[in-house]
């Protein structure tokens, strides 16, 4: 281990991957990801002008960072909007319509920092993580009381139901 030149080992490797594109080095198909790769893996048949020979798969839509952004600016309203719910909540089909409400909101947060890690979007992503945070924290609020972990007042009682 020691007589080898690691400089010389990592530039190999540098000079390896520099030949990759980056749908080689990542690819975003899970069943392309499976596939094996590297010198024994099969290759496809090619043609004689040199592109290979399989059959035309349907062209990928890409969404651009717009389907991104306006998929986060609507988590981001529902999740503001939820602090105004301007119904009662404090027990019966009023709290399961607010629970419901929250749970959509941490849906959304997920569904946008999915989206927004897809498209390598680093402070959209974090403000995905921090509404899918508010929306459980929202949720904390109300069902802690209920299950006896938490402190109970007169905003968040003990009681599921209405008397």
């Amino acid at each position: 281990m020691a007589d080898r030149d690691w400089s010389k080992e990592l530039a190999k490797i540098d000079k390896q991957l520099e030949g990759l594109s980056d749908e080689e080095l990542a690819p975003r198909d899970i069943a392309r990801a499976s596939e094996p790769r590297g010198r024994g893996a099969p290759q496809a048949p090619r043609d004689a002008g040199g592109t290979p020979d399989a059959p035309a798969k349907a062209p990928r839509r890409e969404t651009g960072s717009f389907g991104v952004f306006a998929r986060l600016t609507l988590s981001v309203v529902l999740g503001v909007a939820i602090v105004v719910w301007p119904y009662e909540s404090r027990c019966g089909a009023g709290l399961a319509a607010y629970l419901a409400a929250v749970t959509v909101v941490v849906v959304s947060g997920v569904w946008s920092a999915i989206w927004t890690w897809r498209h390598r979007a680093a402070r959209a992503h974090v403000l995905s993580l921090l509404l899918v945070l508010w929306g459980l924290v929202l949720g904390s609020m109300e069902v802690l009381p209920r299950v006896g972990y938490a402190k109970a007042d007169l905003r968040h009682p003990t009681a599921w139901v209405c008397p």
